[in-house]
């Protein structure tokens, strides 16, 4: 019985702790912020590649 409601204990305390993450990443937005600070690496990969032109 202690197994069991060890076991269960540390799955509410990994999914309380999960909730908290994602919670802080939407709370402050970031996500959007790390997307912003990698634009010019994703600008410079795109504007590197072979495009084709027809329609």
């Amino acid at each position: 019985m202690k197994t069991i409601l060890k076991v269960l204990g540390s799955l509410v305390a990994l999914v309380v702790g999960l909730f908290v993450l994602t919670f802080t990443i939407y709370f402050f937005n970031l996500d959007m912020k790390l997307t912003a600070a990698l634009e010019p690496f994703f600008i410079k990969h795109y504007d590197n590649l072979e495009r084709d032109s027809h329609l």
